[in-house]
């Protein structure tokens, strides 16, 4: 088939799916509770089909991507993790509307060993194909961020190592850098890649707003108390190319970003784009 320069995609898919990608500080503080209870509202306004979620719980039977599938009515969760937490478990975790493999862990280190980071792998088996999903989370001191590119390194090998190139590829999460950081760039295009051929869509630099969209923000009580500059941390993240332009971001916005002096859901901001698929 000739190459057409007018329609390199081919002919371009409609039909979007909805990511939503949230650090949700687990049970930390007093008003966990009522923090919960608006974390599910703000989802549930949004109607997702994917929920990846970062500093997630799990307490005995009870799992928050449990409770918020319920919420939502999504019918797949997986809680994955296991950092103690006074009586909780810290973790990631992941709902779907569709079902979803087991999930598939890899430490993300530096070829010394440091770090703590993580990225988790499902395969989402969607109405219109399979979609690829990595959640990531990466070390947080500002001073890490040469730890931080040897963890994008790691990430980039695990992707290509169990991910097709002809599926929607979506990579989220807490990278606790900023987009003009040496580490986002090595994903996004803007510096030499982490692997070859493998590079990302920003969905908010794509399709947000036009703002910052700062999700550690000072404006934020529970952001505010780590002294930190504002910075955008938190990713939907979405490979390119693909045929027919799976994976571009059409829309993004923020979730859980409410005045000051509201009850703050998380000490971060949410993310929820809408990607070709």
């Amino acid at each position: 088939m000739a190459f057409d320069p007018y329609a390199p995609y081919g002919p371009l898919v409609d039909s979007t799916v909805r990511v939503a990608t949230w650090n949700v500080w687990g049970r930390h503080g007093e008003a966990w509770e009522q923090r919960q209870a608006g974390i599910e509202d703000a989802l549930s306004q949004l109607a997702p089909d994917l929920v990846c979620l970062v500093e997630t719980w799990s307490k005995g039977d009870i799992t928050q991507p449990g409770r918020i599938a319920q919420r939502l009515g999504l019918p797949h969760h997986h809680f994955v993790g296991g950092w103690e937490v006074e009586d909780w478990l810290s973790g990631s975790g992941f709902v779907s509307r569709w079902p979803m493999s087991e999930p598939l862990r890899r430490p993300l280190r530096a070829e010394d060993g440091s770090g703590f980071g993580e990225v988790v792998y499902v395969l989402v088996d969607g109405e219109r194909g399979p979609i690829q999903v990595f959640l990531a989370m990466l070390d947080y001191p500002l001073g890490a961020s040469a730890l931080r590119q040897a963890q994008v390194r790691e990430l980039a090998r695990f992707v290509q190592e169990v991910s097709s190139d002809r599926y929607l590829t979506v990579l989220c999460g807490d990278f606790n850098a900023g987009p003009d950081s040496d580490e986002i760039k090595m994903l996004t295009g803007l510096a030499a890649t982490a692997a070859p051929g493998l590079v990302f869509y920003d969905a908010w630099d794509v399709a947000g707003n036009g703002t910052p969209g700062y999700t550690w923000s000072n404006r934020n009580p529970l952001a505010a108390l780590g002294l930190y500059p504002n910075r955008r941390f938190d990713y939907v993240l979405s490979a390119w190319p693909r045929l027919g332009g799976l994976g571009h971001p059409v829309h993004c916005e923020l979730l859980g970003a409410y005045p000051s002096d509201e009850l703050q859901l998380s000490d971060h901001y949410g993310v929820v784009a809408d990607l070709r698929y």
